[in-house]
């Protein structure tokens, strides 16, 4: 009897530890990332930023929880209280949800579906219904405005991002994320080089999609005092702020995956760059011996042993990845998870990164303006880069064209387009302004 509920089990134990460590480590992640999104805002704007919490202001994102577990919980009177508990549980539901099917190497992934970017993106839109809900659902006119603003936008900007992810499965010819990864290393060349339209694209329409700076007008403070979160409090409040960070985590794994490479180091599979297998571990020997140059420089003996412990857990890291480099043979699976998890991980980081300096770089759009860069400019340019980057694979395919000519032909085409329609919105601008 043991043995058959451990046969059955066996298929299914490592997607569900694979769960687990998502469940249980997204809220810590999402919290450190918020923790990271204000020092790098204070750094760039000559401040500190949190610091009075922890060494350094490692445990802001800890007392921040509990404030918020122990805040209290305010519900307006004339709310309909079910849609209004339910409504962030939706947001975070649907962002957890979709990272089931994102590989974050080659052997950590929950489920390898044949449709995983379609079940990735249908979960994932799922998040605006929790927004929508939950602005409906207060009572409020700043939170149903908000919530409109939403509805648009995501309808706005969801065409011209699903059409800038089409001109990369143009290319890989398969909706699964682990074979958009095989395509990239057979191809020899990341989809970033080969469709830099679609990227630029997806970029911008993830930003939108995200609700996050310069595009957050659903949540503008200046005109809508938080937007759909107004009423929103205590805990059910930072779900929201879950909800985002994790579909922060979301939109860079699938850009990560399907223009990055995946979990491929650069120059995957050419042997005079195999050098660059111990960059992981070099770069963790780097943050470790910086890390010791810092100790005796922290005021506080606590700051000190802090510091320590991390320069230590760095050291360790870096020794797992130098022996998985040395000692595994290139064909290992453990040397691939282990080396291509810290890839993928790279290229997520700095994807988020460059979220967060959006943010802090960009003044916020005007609605109109977010309006007419979604349906005059994205939306036009992505279906001509999908019917460019077509042609190119049918004169690649079926006339001999060589593949690098004819997807140069089909980014100039595009380029020629986005500067016509560019060139119709400078026109058009001034006229809309005085009106």
């Amino acid at each position: 009897m043991i043995e058959s509920v451990i046969e059955f089990f066996r298929p299914h134990l490592l997607p569900l530890i694979y769960a687990f460590v998502i469940v249980a480590f997204l809220p810590l992640l999402a919290g450190y990332i918020v923790l990271l999104e204000r020092k790098v805002m204070a750094h760039m704007q000559a401040r500190l930023g949190p610091m009075r919490v922890g060494p350094h202001g490692l445990l802001q994102p800890i007392a921040d929880a509990l404030k918020l577990l122990i805040k209290e919980d305010i519900i307006p009177e004339d709310a309909d209280r079910w849609i209004f508990w339910t409504a962030p549980i939706i947001s975070v539901t649907a962002a957890m949800t979709a990272l089931a099917a994102v590989p974050f190497g080659p052997a950590f992934q929950i489920a390898d579906l044949n449709v995983g970017l379609l079940f990735i993106i249908g979960v994932g839109s799922l998040g605006v219904f929790g927004i929508v809900l939950g602005g409906w659902a207060s009572n409020s006119n700043y939170s149903l405005l908000g919530a409109l603003r939403s509805a648009a936008q995501v309808v706005s900007y969801e065409v011209a991002l699903g059409l800038a992810l089409v001109s990369a499965l143009l290319l890989a010819g398969t909706l699964s994320m682990r074979g958009i990864v095989e395509a990239q290393a057979q191809a020899g060349a990341w989809f970033l080089f080969m469709t830099p339209v679609g990227f630029f694209l997806y970029l911008v329409a993830g930003i939108a999609e995200l609700n996050r700076a310069p595009f957050d007008l659903p949540e503008a403070e200046s005109e809508l005092v938080a937007g759909y979160m107004t009423e929103f409090s205590g805990f059910r409040w930072s779900l929201f702020f879950l909800a985002e960070y994790a579909a922060m985590m979301v939109v860079a794994s699938i850009g990560t995956t399907l223009f990055l490479g995946g979990w491929l180091r650069p120059f995957a599979g050419v042997g005079a760059f195999d050098f660059l297998d111990f960059v992981p571990a070099v770069v963790f020997l780097g943050i470790t011996g910086y890390a010791f140059y810092r100790v005796p420089k922290q005021p506080v003996q606590i700051q000190k042993g802090v510091m320590a412990l991390f320069a230590l857990l760095c050291l360790l890291i870096a020794g797992v990845l130098g022996g998985a480099a040395a000692a595994l043979p290139a064909d290992s699976g453990v040397r691939a998870g282990i080396l291509g998890g810290f890839w993928f991980l790279a290229k997520v980081f700095v994807w988020v990164y460059s979220l967060m300096w959006f943010r802090f770089t960009f003044p916020r759009f005007r609605f109109d303006q977010l309006m007419r860069l979604g349906w005059h400019f994205m939306i036009p340019v992505s279906i001509v880069n999908v019917m460019a980057i077509g042609l190119g694979l049918v004169l690649h395919r079926q006339w001999g064209w060589g593949l690098a000519p004819a997807l140069v032909l089909a980014t100039g085409i595009t380029l020629l387009a986005a500067a016509w329609l560019a060139r119709i919105g400078a026109a058009e601008a001034p006229a809309a302004g005085s009106a």
